[in-house]
């Protein structure tokens, strides 16, 4: 390895800031102080070398997951590769679209396996992973873009929900995407979960063959590309009432989808300044899912 990751705190004092590459994960743990501390090193130490364990194997996470068993050599790369398969017999995915939710895992797995946290996350890039213990919550704002936030939603997550992972997706995040969403914000079990299925609903809120939508092959903007010749929105056009609830619809059909299949447990769609929230069947008794910021 010719070069050494990036390891900081913030202006607070209290937030670990670990930079790698395109890793870029804000951590914060609660807990005693002695707890806290060593939470911080094993997350700073499990970090060291870690993009260069997924750099060995990127060949096999740019290409379409299958339901086959495929074992891979990290367990971040087995974890990305898990998280994509429920999907992959009904979409094009690679373990590429859960690669920032299972690294937000790892480094909180590795904190939490060796100090006792009454409370921590991982958030990498928007797709954090979270530790709750008893009596514990954690709230999470919604945005309606990832390029210019505005706080328009928010939920709670606590001890005794099945949420640990939370993910957002849309055409004006980090990756690229095949969908028109301005973000898709999912709640999953997992963070790798909840950012595999965040790609998938995102791709789903579409107006396929719509003139204000312009696209491009993937492969013209990063010749690297795990979405090769596949078709990624570059900008949208004003859309009409009619046409934003159509895209909204379809993503939200999709969300339902994987509510039922025990995917998700609930997602926030956003479109040109419209909302869609998808809930489970039977809500939690604690959980709020995404009401509207104060």
């Amino acid at each position: 390895m010719t070069r050494a990751p990036q390891i900081t705190w913030l202006a607070d004092g209290k937030r670990l800031h670990l930079q790698d590459g395109p890793i870029d994960l804000i951590v914060e743990a609660h807990g005693t102080p002695d707890n806290v501390r060593t939470a911080y090193a094993n997350a700073a130490a499990r970090f060291d070398g870690l993009l260069d364990e997924l750099c060995a194997e990127l060949a096999l996470l740019r290409t379409q997951a299958d339901a086959s068993g495929t074992k891979l050599e990290g367990v971040i790369a087995q974890r990305m590769y898990d998280a994509v398969t429920p999907f992959a017999a009904a979409h094009f995915i690679t373990p590429m679209a859960a690669v920032a939710g299972a690294v937000a895992e790892e480094i909180l797995e590795a904190m939490t396996l060796a100090a006792t946290l009454d409370r921590a996350y991982v958030n990498n890039g928007g797709d954090i992973a979270l530790h709750l213990a008893p009596g514990q919550s954690f709230s999470v704002g919604l945005i309606d873009r990832p390029d210019r936030p505005s706080l328009i939603g928010k939920t709670v997550v606590h001890s005794n929900d099945i949420s640990r992972g939370i993910a957002t997706s849309g055409r004006h995040g980090r990756s690229f995407s095949l969908g028109i969403a301005d973000a898709v914000t999912v709640l999953a079990k997992t963070a790798a979960q909840a950012d595999a299925a965040a790609t998938i609903i995102g791709n789903a809120v579409d107006l396929p063959g719509h003139a204000a939508i312009a696209r491009v092959p993937a492969r013209d903007i990063q010749p690297d590309s795990d979405l090769g010749d596949r078709l990624v929105t570059r900008s949208v056009g004003v859309l009409s009432s009619a046409e934003i609830e159509q895209a909204l619809a379809a993503g939200a059909d999709c969300a339902r989808e994987l509510v039922q299949r025990g995917l998700i447990e609930g997602a926030a769609l956003t479109l040109q300044g419209e909302t869609e929230i998808v809930r489970p069947v039977i809500p939690s008794e604690t959980a709020s899912l995404f009401a509207p910021a104060a």
